[in-house]
C-alpha cells in the first residue's frame, strides 16, 4: 500500500482510491452535513449547474460560496456550522470555489473517492486502510495553488495510513509534524479573507465524526456524495 499527495488538483494522477481534502471548508462541511442526517450532497462545479440541478431534481438545499461569501440566492453558505441540527431537506446541492472542483477532478481520475477532513480524520484513514489499495490524497488548494491547511490535513492522514509514502507524502507528513495542535496548523495558512475564525476553530476538531463521504454516482455532471461509516 502506497500513498501519494497531490498538493493541487492539477497534480493529481490516476488512482485506485482518491481522498479529497478541502479542510476549510468543503470536505469538512459535507462530512458534517451527512453526519447531521442529510442523505446526499451533490457537488457541482459552477453556480448555474447547481441551480439547474435543483430545478431538475425538484428539491434540494442550495449551498455554497465564492471567495468565502455565500452565493447570492443560495439557501446557505459553506460553513459546517450551518449544517448542525435537524436537516432542512434530504438533499444538499453544493458548489464552492475550490473544494467541489477538486472532488470532480478526482472523480475523473480515481476508481473510488472519499472525502477527508480533520473532523473525520480517524474514520477516513480507517476506511482507506481497510481497502489496502494505493491512495492518492488530493488537496483542493487555493485557486489552483498550494494551500498549507490542506497540506497539513493531508499529512495527518498520511501519518495514520501507515503506507509507503511518496516524496510529496513525506513532505505533507513533515508539515503536519510542524504543528502538533490542529488549530495552530490551520491558523498558519496565509490566504483567504478574515472573518472565518469560528469556522477555523470548528474545522480544527479532530476525529469528531465517524462518517466517510463517498462518491456514489455522477448525476448530470455532479458528484453525489453519500454517507459511509468507518
Amino acid at each position: 500500500m502506497r500513498v501519494h499527495v497531490a498538493f493541487t488538483p492539477g497534480e493529481a494522477t490516476t488512482a485506485q482510491l482518491g481522498i479529497v481534502v478541502d479542510v476549510l471548508r468543503a470536505t469538512s462541511t459535507i462530512a458534517q452535513a451527512l453526519a447531521s442526517g442529510y442523505e446526499r450532497v451533490y457537488c457541482c462545479r459552477e453556480v448555474e449547474e447547481a441551480r439547474a440541478l435543483r430545478e431538475s431534481l425538484g428539491e434540494g438545499l442550495l449551498g455554497g460560496e465564492r471567495d468565502a461569501v455565500r452565493i447570492d440566492g443560495f439557501d446557505v453558505g459553506a460553513s459546517p456550522r450551518e449544517f448542525l441540527g435537524e436537516p432542512r431537506a434530504p438533499t444538499v446541492i453544493f458548489s464552492t470555489t475550490n473544494g467541489t472542483r477538486a472532488i470532480l477532478e478526482t472523480a475523473a481520475r480515481a476508481d473510488e473517492v472519499l472525502l477527508g477532513s480533520l473532523l473525520n480524520l480517524d474514520a477516513v484513514a480507517a476506511a482507506a486502510r481497510e481497502r489496502g489499495e494505493d491512495v492518492l490524497i488530493v488537496c483542493a488548494g487555493f485557486q489552483g495553488t498550494f494551500a498549507l491547511d490542506d497540506a497539513y490535513c493531508a499529512g495527518r492522514i498520511v501519518q495514520l495510513l501507515g503506507a509507503e509514502p511518496s516524496d510529496s507524502a513525506k513532505a505533507a507528513d513533515a508539515i503536519a509534524r510542524a504543528w502538533p495542535e490542529a488549530h495552530e496548523g490551520l491558523l498558519a495558512r496565509t490566504y483567504g479573507p478574515p472573518g472565518l475564525e469560528q469556522d477555523i476553530a470548528f474545522c480544527a476538531q479532530v476525529g469528531m465524526l465517524d462518517v466517510v463521504p463517498r462518491l456514489s454516482r455522477m448525476v448530470d455532471g455532479a458528484a453525489e456524495m453519500t454517507k459511509g461509516d468507518s
